[in-house]
């Protein structure tokens, strides 16, 4: 089952990923929103559209962009 984890913190856990271009897309239900902190950054990608991007934040240690 593919698990998103930083700093020991489990982010995201569901069976249900969707795989592109080597990433792991979880369903939204499937992330704990607490440690994501909204980011300013957007990407355009002309089949996948619009991305947003989240700071993820565990114990004070922040992995910019990382979500």
């Amino acid at each position: 089952m593919p698990r998103a984890l930083f700093k020991g913190a489990m982010l995201a856990d569901s069976e249900l990923c969707h795989i592109a271009e080597g990433n792991y897309y979880s369903p939204p239900y499937a992330v704990d929103h607490r440690y994501l902190r909204p980011s300013d950054t957007h990407t355009v990608c002309g089949w996948k559209g619009l991305a947003s991007y989240f700071h993820v934040n565990v114990d004070c240690e922040i992995n910019i962009n990382a979500a």
